[in-house]
């Protein structure tokens, strides 16, 4: 991909519509999200729709099945996160390291596996680089949803190693939100700690 202010301009101009429609839609779900705000979840909803559509077009199937799973988890997001009916919502929770080292060892156990199935009956592009992706960005989501702390920090390992996935792949305006949801991401850890150490003080 030509990284020049040219080759940019250029790329932007070619970009699908609905690429554009799903950054929008994406950003302002992590905006939303890292404010606890229960109507993140549609905005997520609606730009996974759009993306797993392009990412199944673009032969990224591991992508686009995790965008898949993203609009089912938007849906449990989205009831998890309603205020009961003394007005009370889900609080921020932490896990122990050791839960975390369990996630992260089948986490890439999983990445590997389906890298794999995605290479060899799928033909898919980059498949354990996506698959790395998918793996991880689904343990992610399942965390953000049940709002533990550290899906943050997951989300900056998570989007810094898509932005070069989507680099590979020609998704310049997708690289764009990824670059942004890493800078969000640590606004999100930050908002969420302070919640935290409130809520526990």
């Amino acid at each position: 991909m030509d990284l020049s202010p040219a080759g940019i301009t250029s790329a932007f101009a070619q970009m699908s519509g609905w690429e554009i429609l799903a950054v929008i839609l994406g950003i302002t779900y992590v905006i939303l999200a890292a404010k606890e705000s229960q109507w993140a979840w549609p905005f997520a909803f609606f730009s996974t729709l759009v993306y797993t559509v392009l990412f199944w077009d673009g032969a990224l199937i591991s992508s686009s099945i995790l965008n898949f799973y993203y609009m089912a988890m938007a849906i449990y997001g989205f009831i998890l996160w309603k205020e009961d009916e003394e007005g009370e919502t889900l609080n921020i929770s932490r896990w122990p390291l050791k839960q975390h080292i369990i996630f992260i060892v089948v986490g890439l156990m999983g990445s590997i596996v389906l890298g794999y199935l995605s290479e060899t009956y799928f033909a898919a592009r980059f498949a354990y680089h996506d698959a790395f992706v998918m793996v991880f960005s689904g343990i992610a989501t399942w965390m953000m949803a049940k709002k533990v702390l550290e899906n943050w920090l997951y989300w900056m390992v998570i989007d810094s190693t898509a932005i070069a996935l989507y680099y590979k792949s020609g998704y310049l305006a997708t690289i764009v939100l990824f670059v942004l949801y890493v800078i969000l991401a640590f606004y999100g850890y930050a908002s969420w700690r302070k919640a935290y150490v409130e809520d526990n003080i």
